[in-house]
């Protein structure tokens, strides 16, 4: 695909309202979660996928240079746009870079690069893990999340006959442009194929419940942000069933 591809695949996902209230809560579950990776030196970020910038927002003010990749043209100019009467705090640059991974030409290495909920979009994952150990600090973190297969709601799907079994790619996963559907084992073995280093891996938020069924029963008031913050506690004890998963790799030593 194209740039011109990318941009009908973003609108098809707006016409489907694809982002949901509960997507934009799990960023912040994100960065909670990754947070004890974070260095407390002056360092630098490359975000691979920043879509419109919801969760660049969230980590620039622990970098000193943030780096913002998008493939479409819309949502890298609604980046561009959403930081340029942005507040900066501690971050000295933040530049957003329209262009395919395939093409990107990038002459630096980063203390942490995120591709959160990207890999999944991705054809062929491996190409893009070699591309990311150049851009790569010798003691820089990557940090993956991906959703996942075996969520509690997804295997609910499944039992109802929505779903053939977890793992399958939806019609409306495939319209979003997925090519799979990862498990914390598949997303680990994946990493592990790439050459790297994981220093942790787990679930973010446990999920009961589809993120349309959450965002309604938001709006209703049957849930609240305290049910949220369990969730996400629970995310702890039970990772497996949780909306995300996530991996945090190393260059090997």
């Amino acid at each position: 695909m194209d740039n011109q591809d990318l941009d009908k695949l973003t609108e098809n996902n707006q016409e489907r309202d694809y982002c949901y209230k509960f997507d934009r809560q799990m960023h912040q579950f994100m960065v909670r979660k990754f947070l004890p990776y974070f260095s407390d030196k002056p360092n630098t970020a490359l975000e691979l996928g920043c879509f419109e910038g919801a969760f660049s927002t969230l980590i620039q003010p622990y970098f000193s240079q943030l780096t913002l990749v998008e493939g479409a043209e819309q949502a890298a100019e609604k980046t561009r746009h959403l930081f340029s009467s942005y507040s900066l705090a501690a971050t000295e640059s933040i530049e957003v870079i329209c262009e395919r991974f395939e093409n990107l030409q990038l002459n630096q290495q980063f203390d942490a690069v995120f591709l959160l909920h990207v890999l999944e979009h991705i054809e062929v994952p491996s190409e893009l893990f070699q591309r990311i150990k150049q851009w790569l600090a010798p003691q820089g973190r990557l940090f993956i999340a991906c959703p996942n297969a075996m969520a509690a709601s997804r295997q609910i799907a499944v039992k109802m006959g929505l779903i053939s079994e977890p793992e399958a790619v939806t019609d409306g996963e495939r319209l979003h442009g997925h090519y799979r559907t990862y498990a914390l084992h598949t997303l680990s073995d994946e990493v592990d194929r790439a050459g790297l280093t994981i220093n942790e891996s787990g679930g973010i938020c446990f999920k009961p419940l589809a993120n349309f069924q959450l965002d309604k029963a938001y709006e209703q008031k049957i849930i609240d942000d305290a049910f949220l913050e369990g969730c996400f506690k629970l995310g702890d004890e039970y990772p497996a069933l949780c909306a995300s998963i996530f991996v945090v790799a190393t260059l090997p030593n």
